[in-house]
């Protein structure tokens, strides 16, 4: 039998003119294709959020206003370590792409951390640096000491929103909702000063090759410890490209899409498809900053010709099942992503009666930057698969015996091309771990069918997939271990219809007082509110293997059967 990775069969799936190839070296890095999409879509907007657009050409000279101001006045240099904490608001790409003109690396961390979690990033990052939102700078006072930090950016909501908004939204935030916990950080600077401050001297010209570093990406890890994939401006490059030719089909003209960015912009699926190829196709982002503000969120719909739309099956179900959802206009919708997570049969369906366009499943990962795969946006999307490899990728999966699985039998699904990653961020041995010479292993198991389709059917590793993003079951067994009155603890994940999969664990007592609710309390102290447990089981014993190992998978298996 001929193997898919030689023979590619996928290839004569692609719609017309998508090309196998793409070149990942178009642009010598990620700071000039900044420049190269400010300029060419000058006039037109790149972004929308909370009411206020900001066009090419205003993010170009902001983006270069933020990069001055690291380089003047805080003195940093190409190669330091950025944070960037806080939702989507127009706030977030002026600092990243300020912050990528100057040559430096960008941490994107998720603005719901605990200060457990903020530190463990913050200090393995080796940052020197962050920007913030207000209403998280409390947790980063508990942390900072501990951390790399000495410049402290912080941002408020309404901060880009010109007078006399700004205020209004800032002053509701913080005095009537009373969203921003007091806190006490040492010569912090507001964003808005960063920029004035910024605007007094040019950006110094920075040489950039595209090998170098741009992101340190954080994902859970098995271990339990969360570590960075090393993403070069290359890596991420790639897929700009990739996804530039994969979308063409869709007819969209360069410069006339508008595209919802419902995902956060630290999430890497929203960070490449909406933040970095708009730079490529001159998209408007709708910037949506509480995407569970659903209300809010369709009003901002109905304002805008949605051509494009990034979001995950926890999303668009949400959407479909909201009363007000029939008010929006879908009728110049062009193209809808699906990832992060299995998109469900009845959602799709629903989405497609609804809006006339067939969701593209894909599939990707942080080491991955992240797109591997994706469903043709044409129309002849396979739902319940997760498409073809995307130009100059393959795919294989691959046996425990380390042969290549026949044709529509499971494998662990291996990756190579050009977005694929070169290792973790200061970790060899769990890059050692992933990677075959030029493969990585996801981890994922999969199956190819005839035509080269991929379909996930199962996870090798024990993570949990909550609303697309990534639970680690040690993460979870390591913080309530610590809780007193435990004795042990199993975290497997269970089906579940609204987030894929819920969290659960269960406990062996070591006091028999010991309460769900005091579990739930601990857990919420020490985690994002995705990863805390909303199931809790007590159990007299735990299923251990013969050396005493305990075994997640019989938990797991009863919860299916339950479900």
């Amino acid at each position: 039998m001929n193997s898919p990775t030689q023979t590619r069969p996928w290839t004569k799936f692609y719609p017309q003119g998508v090309p196998t190839e793409i070149n990942p070296d178009a642009y010598p890095s990620l700071a000039a294709l900044i420049e190269d999409g400010c300029r060419r879509f000058a006039s037109r907007p790149a972004y929308a959020c909370l009411g206020k657009q900001i066009t090419f050409a205003e993010l170009d000279e902001q983006s270069k206003q933020f990069a001055s101001f690291l380089q003047n006045d805080l003195g940093m240099q190409p190669g330091d370590r950025i944070v960037i904490q806080m939702p989507n608001l127009l706030q977030y790409p002026i600092a990243m792409f300020g912050a990528l003109r100057a040559g430096m690396v960008v941490v994107n961390t998720n603005p719901l951390y605990t200060p457990r979690e903020m530190q463990h990033q913050f200090k393995d990052s080796g940052a020197k640096a962050i920007v913030i939102l207000a209403n998280f700078a409390h947790n980063l006072e508990k942390i900072i000491a501990q951390t790399d930090i000495k410049h402290v950016v912080v941002t408020e909501l309404g901060d880009r929103l010109g007078f006399p908004k700004k205020q209004i939204v800032n002053a509701v935030v913080k005095y009537v909702r009373k969203l921003v916990p007091a806190y006490s950080l040492f010569g912090t600077v507001s964003f808005n000063d960063a920029l004035s401050r910024g605007s007094r001297k040019p950006m110094k010209p920075v040489t950039i090759k595209n090998t170098d570093l741009a992101f340190v990406q954080y994902t859970g890890g098995t271990t339990g410890v969360s570590k960075g994939a090393a993403l070069t401006h290359r890596n991420i490059l790639a897929n700009v490209e990739g996804q530039n030719v994969w979308m063409a089909p869709a007819g969209v003209p360069a410069g006339e899409g508008i595209i919802v960015a419902a995902l956060p912009l630290y999430h890497v699926y929203a960070l490449t498809t909406n933040a970095m190829a708009a730079l490529k196709s001159g998209d408007m982002n709708l910037l949506i900053t509480n995407p569970r503000d659903l209300d809010a969120f369709i009003d901002d719909l109905k304002k805008y010709k949605i051509t494009a739309f990034t979001g995950l099956n926890t999303l668009y179900n949400g959407l479909l099942n909201h009363p007000r959802i029939n008010e929006v206009d879908w009728s110049h919708l062009k193209v809808t992503s699906a990832g992060g997570m299995a998109l469900q049969t009845s959602v799709a369906d629903r989405w497609q009666k609804m809006t006339g366009n067939i969701p593209a499943e894909g599939y990707g990962l942080s080491e991955t930057s992240p797109v591997l795969c994706s469903n043709p946006v044409d129309g002849t999307s396979r739902v319940g698969t997760i498409g073809v490899p995307w130009p100059s990728t393959d795919m294989k999966c691959m046996q425990e015996d380390g042969t290549e699985a026949p044709i529509g039998q499971p494998g662990e699904i291996w990756a190579r091309g050009p977005q694929v990653f070169g290792g973790y961020y200061n970790r060899p041995d769990e890059t050692a771990n992933v990677m075959a010479g030029e493969w990585f292993k996801t981890g994922d198991i999969g199956v190819e069918d005839a035509d080269g389709f991929f379909k996930i059917v199962d996870r090798k590793k024990d993570m949990i997939l909550v609303s697309g993003f990534n639970v680690y079951p040690n993460e979870i067994e390591d913080v309530v271990s610590q809780c007193p009155g435990v004795l042990e603890v199993a975290c497997v994940g269970v089906p579940n219809e609204k987030s894929g999969e819920t969290v659960k664990v269960f406990v062996v007592k070591k006091d028999p007082s010991l309460t769900e609710e005091q579990i739930r309390n601990y857990a919420k102290e020490n985690l994002t509110a995705y990863k805390v447990p909303k199931l809790v089981e007590f159990r007299t014993e735990l299923p251990k293997s013969n050396v005493g190992k305990i075994l997640r998978k019989p938990l797991r298996d009863e919860g299916l059967k339950k479900s």
